[in-house]
Parts: structure tokens; C-alpha cells; sequence
């Protein structure tokens, strides 16, 4: 008898963000955060862009139309996250 790993279904980004939140937001240490926007988009953006960009086999272009922002835009990420 073969044991394969069962899949499990993916679930939707949203309820996996919502997750990592809930348990973000039960640490003991963030009585005093401030900026729970800034911090969530600085680690979420780095992994899509690289996993766009892996994706696309590096074709800014295509990366870019994928995740609707301009070409300069996207390249403007891909510098500020040292990702060029």
C-alpha cells in the first residue's frame, strides 16, 4: 500500500492573510504598534514580486501587466526591495 500525501486545498489568500493576522495581533509584544499597514505591505510585496518575477522567468513587462502596475513602477519596487 502506497502512502502519498494528501492534498489539501489551497485556501483563498485572503483567509490565509486573515490567519497570519489573528496571529500577528496575538503576540504579547505589539501593545504599541503603529504602522500594522506598513509592516503588512513590506511582507507581503517582496515575496509577489519575487514570485512574479520567477514566474515570468524575469520579463518585467509581463510581471508588470500581471500585477497592474507600470513597467517604472514595478522596476521602482524591484530596487527599493534590492530585487534587481
Amino acid at each position: 500500500m502506497s502512502s502519498s500525501p494528501v492534498e489539501q486545498p489551497i485556501k483563498p489568500f485572503r483567509q490565509q492573510v486573515a490567519i497570519a493576522l489573528k496571529a500577528y495581533l496575538a503576540q504579547d509584544n505589539i501593545e504599541n504598534i503603529t504602522d500594522a499597514y506598513a509592516a503588512l505591505m513590506t511582507e507581503v510585496e517582496k515575496p509577489l514580486l519575487k514570485c512574479v518575477m520567477k514566474f515570468t522567468h524575469d520579463n518585467q513587462s509581463r510581471a508588470a501587466e500581471i500585477l497592474g502596475l507600470s513597467r517604472g513602477t514595478l522596476r521602482k519596487k524591484l530596487k527599493e526591495y534590492q530585487l534587481l
